[in-house]
């Protein structure tokens, strides 16, 4: 999976020039959580942030200054306030990639550069609609996870089969932990999607294999009827 494929393409830019207020108001109405700051030739000088701009906001209100609120209000442009030289990541990286660097740097939003011009943004929108692909949160899926178990050769290959065996078109199997990198067969949930007429089959079985189910259940797509 690379950054284009799940990026917000096209994303609403603004110039330093802008005012504060201005850059604000986009944010609040387009409800997003970043805005790239680009100079005349689309690239990349800065970004402003929704965070950072609310934490300026409270200090002006707290500081009760007519004055303060004044210049906020209508002089304050984002070339002033702006991350300069922020954190970025190219069309062509992976979402893994991705996903890491912004957990290293604690960074929640990149603006997605191409040749050095903005063509994108990858934010917690974006993010969440990955996470919502993976578990097939759209989809009516059946789902089970089995309880932490170690991992080694064989072993997804193994609940793969049983799964199948016992009537399931899996649809998806991956394991959830921590990331260890001194102890790679650490022991890790497994959640699976699939579908089949009865989940209980298939956890039965997987329990009658040596697995342990800790969460059964049916997903139900957004808006679908129970």
């Amino acid at each position: 999976m690379i950054v284009r494929n799940w990026m917000k393409r096209d994303p609403i830019t603004v110039t330093g020039d802008i005012l504060v207020s201005e850059a604000k108001r986009l944010l609040a109405e387009n409800q997003l959580h970043a805005l790239p700051v680009v100079d005349g030739n689309g690239r990349l000088c800065g970004l402003v942030t929704r965070a950072n701009l609310l934490r300026l906001g409270h200090f002006v209100m707290r500081s009760q200054s007519p004055d303060e609120f004044n210049f906020f209000a209508n002089r304050l442009r984002v070339r002033d306030v702006m991350v300069r030289n922020p954190a970025i990541v190219d069309a062509d990286d992976s979402m893994e990639d991705c996903l890491r660097k912004g957990r290293e740097l604690g960074v929640a939003q990149f603006p997605v550069v191409e040749k050095g011009k903005v063509v994108g943004i990858i934010s917690a929108n974006e993010i969440f609609d990955l996470a919502a692909h993976c578990v097939g949160a759209w989809e009516r899926r059946n789902g089970l996870t089995l309880a932490p178990l170690k991992m080694g050769p064989g072993v997804l290959g193994k609940i793969a089969d049983v799964v199948e065996a016992a009537g399931a078109a899996l649809q998806a199997i991956y394991p959830v932990g921590r990331q260890n990198r001194d102890e790679p067969n650490a022991e890790k949930s497994v959640i699976l999607r699939f579908h089949a007429a009865d989940p209980a089959v298939i956890a039965a079985a997987l329990e009658a294999a040596g697995f342990t189910v800790s969460e059964s259940g049916r997903l139900q797509p957004q808006g679908a009827a129970v």
